[in-house]
């Protein structure tokens, strides 16, 4: 990896490691519903133009009904319960959490598309799992009812990124990444917006959440993704996903940083838990060893 990559991928792990901490500013003032609705339709203006100028409009014709899809589960979905889970949980916690997205596709594979799993996955798999239970443990013993569903929504999250990635791979293969992207955001807008509109909030949000929203639709969605691109260009979808492992280090810096988050013994158990499992599942560990 040459150090252009190495610092667009520390770039955009830190953006997406803040974008928890946006969601944890916004989301309790503005509801998870508007919240995301705004957060997709900035994304969305801010890609449009992107897929336009890059002519690549025309790969989606013909594939508006599948990119629904696409955008309930990859975006819309997965969204919404991230903002339900960080009116609860903490950003690093919830940053953690959202490491488990490459377990989650690896069972989806293995249920749908009949991938395998070897001994090493299957154990990666029961390894990640106990850490999500190690990293909430802490906060289940003192408070059960009030951290169960938050931290079911994450993973309920995740399993829909596993689900939207091997539906990518079956059905989108063709498609530009940006052009996906873009799609995805505009129809997670089309299916958020109105729902929104139950949602609106009672008094007029603070700056701080207007600006969270701006930021997280802009650098966190719109400016990852094309950092993200880059890098599936300069060094393979393989080696650009190992960004999952950098998010939560920045996740829980953030939150650490800018809401006094605290990061406990467990919860750093609980991470290097449940990335031992990710790189055992997805057989990042054997790649790197070769």
């Amino acid at each position: 990896m040459n150090q252009k990559s190495l610092i667009e991928m520390i770039l955009l792990a830190s953006l997406w490691g803040s974008s928890f901490l946006f969601m944890r500013i916004g989301s309790p003032e503005l509801g998870p519903i508007l919240f995301m609705a705004l957060r997709t339709l900035t994304a969305s203006v801010f890609l449009f133009p992107l897929m336009v100028l890059k002519k690549q409009t025309s790969s989606l014709t013909g594939q508006w009904g599948k990119m629904f899809v696409l955008g309930a589960l990859n975006t819309a979905i997965p969204f919404a319960l991230f903002g339900y889970a960080v009116l609860t949980l903490s950003a690093g916690v919830t940053s953690v959490l959202n490491a488990t997205t490459p377990m989650c596709g690896a069972i989806v594979a293995y249920l749908w598309l009949k991938d395998k799993l070897s001994p090493g996955a299957i154990f990666g798999l029961l390894l990640g799992f106990a850490g999500v239970y190690f990293l909430v443990s802490d906060k289940l013993h003192a408070n059960a009812d009030a951290i169960v569903l938050p931290t079911l929504a994450v993973i309920g999250a995740t399993l829909c990124y596993g689900i939207a990635a091997n539906f990518t791979k079956h059905y989108f293969s063709h498609v530009k990444p940006l052009a996906l992207a873009a799609g995805s955001q505009i129809s997670a807008s089309i299916i958020l917006l109105p729902l929104s509109l139950f949602f609106l909030p009672n008094a007029m949000p603070s700056e701080a959440a207007i600006y969270s929203v701006v930021f997280l639709g802009i650098f966190c969605t719109g400016l990852a993704y094309i950092l993200f691109f880059r890098l599936i260009a300069d060094l393979g979808p393989t080696k650009a996903i190992s960004v999952t492992y950098l998010i939560p280090v920045f996740g829980l810096l953030w939150g650490f940083i800018f809401l006094d988050e605290q990061i406990t013994e467990s919860i750093i158990i609980g991470c290097i838990m449940i990335l031992s499992g990710v790189g055992l599942t997805t057989g990042v560990f054997s790649r790197w060893r070769k």
